[in-house]
């Protein structure tokens, strides 16, 4: 119960829109009880702190790594410190999920709770932000950016097409194509490039996964048709904001992103200076906007990491995440799984590819969407091996006794034999 009330609560944020609820700490409260969950369970569940993959393994010790170091931080001990046990929290879920998602129903369950969620902020955002120029600044926290909003609507979309997908009867399957509409036309209202660039690499990949291998045809033609349409109808400020990337432009707000773009350079150049003045144990978690002197993070997740973790923290950063692609490679070269896993696979792909190039444009190294993501292919490849363990394998012939094989033969030619008597 914790557990999902702790996705709940940090994807869907409801505080932000549920009148009355933002008086409560929802996040301190459902973060305490995961913790607690986590202690109490010990001992009584199926898998153990000792069955935990090598990607949980890479998670625990940069957490460790990340609040170790943040008490030498060279900008802000305290600041740092308080930010990397904030993290540290995702990392407690993470384990949880690990030790209490057996199976596939609560596995689904899990990934229900996010894309329902991120389909709700999508709704809420349109009709809150809907005379502003952006989508910025509507909700709080993690989609109180525009672009942290569209890169959360893209990792959490090709889980909305997996639903329809699977999803039966008529009003199940028009409730996730309305939902898919309203993060669709999210992501361009927040005329975010990072994550148009993001919705097309993901989204090439689902529609691989789901169009492609999955022979349907009319879902390539439709996805096709219908992001034209939304491009047309709510990407005029983005088109605006991809041309300014030139310079070219005489429009203030155009103006604004260009400056943003030439901005983010230096950002990405103090980053790597950082990293080569600090290599060994960084700035800090967060410690990196007062750094620059721009009080803005660098809008590339691996750059982030390495400047406030120093070079060890990114090491185990991308160990961590390619462990994630080694989980959905083992799994995609089964033939034998269950066609919904197999459709759950393709989303999670989908969505970590969509993590691994959009992180090269935003910030997003202390969210929890990509680690999600991570948990759940453990959660798979978990569960799949646990299913070919618990299956007997019949011996083959070779290793039958000559007394075995001759009673089979026995039994073979007396099956076959014309006279009923004999058989």
């Amino acid at each position: 119960f914790w557990l999902c009330a702790f996705w709940f609560v940090y994807c869907a944020r409801p505080e932000d829109w549920i009148p009355g609820l933002k008086y409560l700490p929802l996040a301190k409260i459902t973060g305490f009880f995961t913790l607690v969950a986590l202690l109490s369970s010990a001992g009584k569940t199926k898998r153990s702190i000792r069955d935990l993959p090598r990607e949980g393994r890479y998670l625990l010790v940069l957490v460790c790594l990340l609040v170790s170091t943040s008490v030498i931080s060279p900008i802000w001990r305290g600041g740092a410190l308080l930010h990397s046990l904030d993290f540290a929290k995702g990392a407690v879920a993470w384990v949880l999920t690990f030790l209490l998602v057996t199976n596939f129903q609560r596995l689904r369950r899990i990934i229900f709770i996010q894309a329902a969620s991120v389909a709700m902020v999508a709704f809420v955002s349109v009709v809150k932000g809907r005379n502003t120029p952006r989508l910025e600044g509507v909700l709080n926290g993690m989609y109180y950016n525009a672009n942290d909003l569209a890169f959360a609507l893209v990792l959490s979309l090709p889980f909305c097409l997996a639903f329809f997908l699977q999803a039966r009867g008529l009003p199940r399957k028009a409730l996730w194509m309305v939902a898919m509409l309203f993060m669709g036309v999210a992501l361009f209202l927040t005329a975010s490039r990072a994550g148009f660039i993001c919705l097309l690499i993901a989204g090439s990949v689902m529609l691989w996964h789901f169009g492609v291998k999955g022979k349907r045809p009319q879902l390539i033609v439709g996805a096709v048709v219908i992001g034209a349409v939304l491009l047309v109808a709510a990407g005029g400020k983005l088109k605006d904001r991809f041309f300014a990337i030139s310079g070219n432009t005489q429009n203030s707000e155009d103006q604004s992103a260009y400056g943003s773009y030439v901005q983010r350079k230096e950002l990405m150049i103090s980053a790597v200076k950082a990293m080569v003045k600090y290599p060994i144990y960084g700035l800090g978690v967060n410690n990196f906007v007062s750094y620059a002197g721009y009080w803005r993070e660098v809008h590339n997740s691996y750059l982030e990491m390495g400047a406030e973790g120093g070079v060890p923290a990114l090491v185990l950063y991308l160990l961590f995440f390619y462990s994630g692609f080694a989980n959905l490679r083992q799994l995609r070269k089964r033939r034998d799984l269950d066609p919904q896993v197999r459709l759950f696979v393709g989303a999670l792909h989908s969505s970590l590819v969509g993590f691994a190039v959009g992180a090269l444009f935003e910030p997003e190294a202390y969210q929890l969407f990509s680690y999600i993501a991570v948990a759940q292919t453990s959660v798979i490849w978990a569960i799949v091996r646990e299913q070919d363990a618990s299956t007997p394998v019949p011996p083959s012939p070779a290793k039958l006794s000559v007394y075995d094989q001759r009673a089979g033969a026995n039994r073979i030619s007396r099956m076959s034999s014309p006279n009923p008597a004999i058989r």
